[in-house]
């Protein structure tokens, strides 16, 4: 038998003692008034005999006594014996949730807390935290592969620098100018993965630093053509820009230089997937309050099962491919990092392998639909 201790316990004592006190209320009462109620009623039936009435007066006290003490025993035994009942499973489930609770700290996720219909308030408990625990698997989960990723995104340029080190030392190699270049570059890859991984985590808390002020469409999209048209043209990929007439005359309020790295990540993915003698075009559309902002390739292509999980850190649709493209696999999470914190959304369509992708960014540009001037 399973020992009561604690909250079910008190339930069954809180239970005994609204008993006793109802009990006490009633053997009060019925103290203080019955005999007199009854004494009248004796009076009124003409009894006038006072022995037959003082004798008529005990025996209703002593049978007052008794029925009050067998009513007493009866809802005392009736009490105890429901208040068990419900104060087992109470405690069963109290249990349960504390087990699960300990388990889910101890790193087993799996563990869930059954539903016991003990109300709305123990089942609502129940989902709250099979829900969280279910959450905890799922960020665990991401924690687990977003460190295995970015050991793999280490390791390479790691190994390489220490080879190359290793030759200088060796004297098979020597610390000419493009073994120094090489090295350099090395450095800047992992220079650039610590800045995306910390620019993403504060991005997620909140913490990102924006200097916001009224931006043109145009100009956004006038500097990222400007600033890729190099990379573009070194690829033999044309690079091509298009503004509606309403967005054109749209402002948006944003950090410029945040919007610009959104803008070259997403033309540095087009033109990873694009091959030579393809196009890319950049494009700004209004919508309503919102303003579009849009990459689109006749690239590589995505299937659809990919699409979901793109702007994931570390995710790759085709890990081999990407690799080989030199794409760390964090520029769409800095992308959509950038766009929530600007209160926007980015998402991404394909029509399937081989038929290019389109990113779109949504911006709201309510209060700055007209350029000044």
């Amino acid at each position: 038998m399973t020992r009561l201790s604690g909250l079910a316990a008190r339930l069954l004592a809180a239970t005994a003692v609204v008993v006793f006190v109802g009990w006490a209320t009633a053997w009060v009462v019925v103290a203080a008034v019955g005999p007199a109620i009854f004494h009248d009623h004796m009076i009124r039936g003409q009894a006038s005999e006072p022995g037959v009435v003082q004798h008529a007066g005990e025996a209703f006290q002593s049978a007052s006594a008794l029925s009050l003490a067998g009513a007493l025993l009866a809802a005392l035994v009736a009490s105890v014996v429901v208040s068990l009942f419900l104060a087992r499973r109470v405690n069963g489930s109290l249990v349960a949730a504390t087990d699960a609770a300990h388990r889910v700290a101890a790193g087993d996720h799996s563990a869930r807390v059954p539903r016991v219909g003990l109300g709305r308030e123990f089942d609502d408990l129940a989902e709250a935290f099979n829900t969280m625990a279910t959450d905890l698997a799922e960020v665990e989960t991401t924690r687990t592969r977003m460190l295995g990723d970015l050991a793999h995104e280490m390791r390479t340029p790691l190994a390489t620098l220490d080879g190359y080190l290793e030759a200088i030392l060796d004297g098979v190699r020597g610390a000419d100018e493009e073994t120094i270049t090489l090295l350099r570059d090395q450095v800047a890859r992992l220079s650039r993965l610590g800045e995306d991984i910390a620019l993403v985590t504060t991005a997620e808390e909140g913490g990102l630093t924006m200097h916001r002020r009224e931006v043109t469409v145009t100009a956004l999209l006038a500097a990222a053509h400007a600033e890729a048209q190099a990379r573009y043209l070194e690829r033999g990929v044309r690079l091509e820009r298009a503004v509606s007439a309403a967005a054109a005359q749209a402002r948006v309020d944003a950090d410029p230089d945040r919007l610009a790295q959104v803008l070259t990540n997403l033309l540095d993915n087009a033109l990873r997937h694009t091959p030579a003698g393809g196009r890319v075009e950049l494009s700004a559309e209004r919508q309503g309050p919102a303003v579009l902002l849009r990459v689109a390739d006749d690239g590589e292509g995505i299937t659809a099962e990919h699409l979901p999980r793109l702007f994931d850190r570390f995710y790759r649709a085709d890990t081999a491919r990407d690799r080989a493209h030199g794409g760390s696999g964090i520029g769409l999470a800095v992308v959509d990092a950038i766009v929530r914190a600007h209160g926007g959304t980015v998402n991404a369509t394909s029509a399937g392998p081989g038929q290019g992708a389109t990113f779109t960014v949504t911006l709201p540009a309510d209060g700055f639909a007209t350029a000044a001037g």
